[in-house]
């Protein structure tokens, strides 16, 4: 295999961004792995892209949106802000596929007030496929004071199986009139 750029120079590797033969003059040198220059001077698709907002809350820009992977380090890039956004997202509202904070939207989402995602922890609320938390909406829910799901365990449950009256005087709350048919 030759390189990409010299087609009569034999490849060192292969560019861990675009996948093309490299020699060992297309390599960048102050990569940790292998990327050609071209990868390295266009720089998104390595090292993705990065937004902080000029006002912030103590050392905390108040809006932070990041992607892609930190080039030292070769882990992915922390979103930390008031409002964070990215594949890892850490604040007050954050959203990302692990997002962390007070209110979270991800798809692996922990927050001390509400949660919300496939993987959803919240001290207060959580809606998603597996929900853990105070009052829990989902598939699979553990809710501490009252859960509404599939398959639901709790104190107060509404699921296939059960509707408490405790659970069904909360839920009527948020749902109305749509509340399950075993509860009607």
């Amino acid at each position: 295999m030759n390189c990409f750029n010299h087609d009569r120079v034999p490849a060192v590797g292969v560019c861990g961004v675009c996948q093309k033969a490299v020699c060992r003059d297309c390599v960048a040198r102050d990569t940790p792995r292998i990327v050609c220059r071209t990868c390295v001077e266009r720089g998104g698709a390595l090292y993705g892209f990065e937004y902080r907002s000029a006002i912030g809350i103590g050392s905390w820009p108040l809006i932070h949106i990041c992607g892609g992977i930190d080039p030292v380090t070769m882990r992915p890039k922390v979103a930390k802000g008031v409002i964070a956004i990215g594949n890892v997202a850490v604040g007050a509202l954050a959203l990302g596929g692990l997002a962390c904070g007070l209110v979270t939207i991800g798809g692996a989402s922990i927050g001390l007030l509400g949660a919300i995602g496939g993987f959803a922890v919240g001290v207060g609320f959580s809606i998603g496929g597996f929900a853990i938390g105070s009052f829990a909406i989902g598939g699979f829910v553990v809710g501490f004071k009252a859960a509404l799901g599939g398959a639901a365990f709790g104190p107060a449950v509404i699921d296939g199986r059960r509707c408490d009256p405790a659970a069904l005087e909360y839920f009527r709350q948020w749902l109305g009139s749509s509340i399950p048919r075993n509860c009607r």
